[in-house]
């Protein structure tokens, strides 16, 4: 089994409440017709597209995250999955991807997953080593970032290459999901007790995110959740 990203873009009426409507529901039915075991979207909604840990380096912005499990990246599935998507987007940025769940989110098939799904675009700094970097994001971040935000789910895609041409580079796309009040309150992302607590976990947060590059040149997009098939559900 193969997991893709797809991340696609736009400004103006891509991206718009009408335009998440369509993805989510006569897109994502397109999607389904396909040969393919799992698909996940999330959409930057009205729900969630004030919160207050956006961060955008991209233009124009990623407007929906699409996950495919797949047996084959390079078959015809996800290949027609591409095309659709393109059609609904000023462009379409694929990535196969190594998932791991350190913390396995809630997978309610058809239905939004509960809170607020921030899936932020890390890349690599230049100076860092590849597995020096993996190391210091997998081994090092992973309890860091479970142990000072208030997530309920985090899955860590390491990239592995761009499928499509122009894709912007990525070294990881990692999701995570909060509580649906962290979309405005800074307190209930990092699920802070009082103001020290929350300086305290802001401090660990930085300080693990600056070993590794992640303090900058990163995008985060918030999303609205939804699984619509899962190749984890027997």
């Amino acid at each position: 089994m193969e997991k893709v990203v797809l991340l696609l873009r736009g400004s103006g009426a891509v991206g718009d409440d009408a335009w998440c409507d369509r993805i989510r529901g006569p897109v994502a039915a397109q999607l389904l017709e396909l040969d393919l075991a799992g698909v996940s979207i999330g959409v930057r909604d009205a729900a969630v597209r004030g919160s207050l840990m956006t961060l955008t380096t991209l233009d124009p912005p990623v407007q929906a995250v699409v996950n495919l499990w797949t047996q084959q990246h390079f078959g015809p599935a996800v290949q027609a999955a591409i095309e659709v998507l393109a059609g609904e987007s000023e462009s379409v940025a694929g990535y196969l991807v190594t998932e791991s769940a350190p913390l396995p989110p809630p997978q309610p098939l058809g239905e939004r997953t509960p809170g607020l799904c921030n899936v932020a675009l890390l890349r690599r700094p230049a100076e860092l080593p590849v597995e020096e970097w993996r190391r210091r994001w997998q081994l090092g971040h992973t309890q860091v970032a479970i142990d000072t935000q208030a997530t309920f789910g985090y899955v860590q895609n390491a990239v592995v290459r761009p499928l499509t041409p122009q894709a912007p580079e990525l070294a990881a796309i990692v999701e995570e999901l909060f509580p649906i009040e962290a979309v405005g309150d800074l307190m209930a992302f990092f699920g802070a007790a009082d103001e020290a607590d929350l300086n305290d976990r802001l401090g660990k947060m930085v300080a693990s995110t600056s070993a590794f590059g992640a303090n900058q040149n990163i995008d985060t997009v918030p999303t609205s959740r939804y699984v619509l098939r899962s190749p984890f559900h027997r």
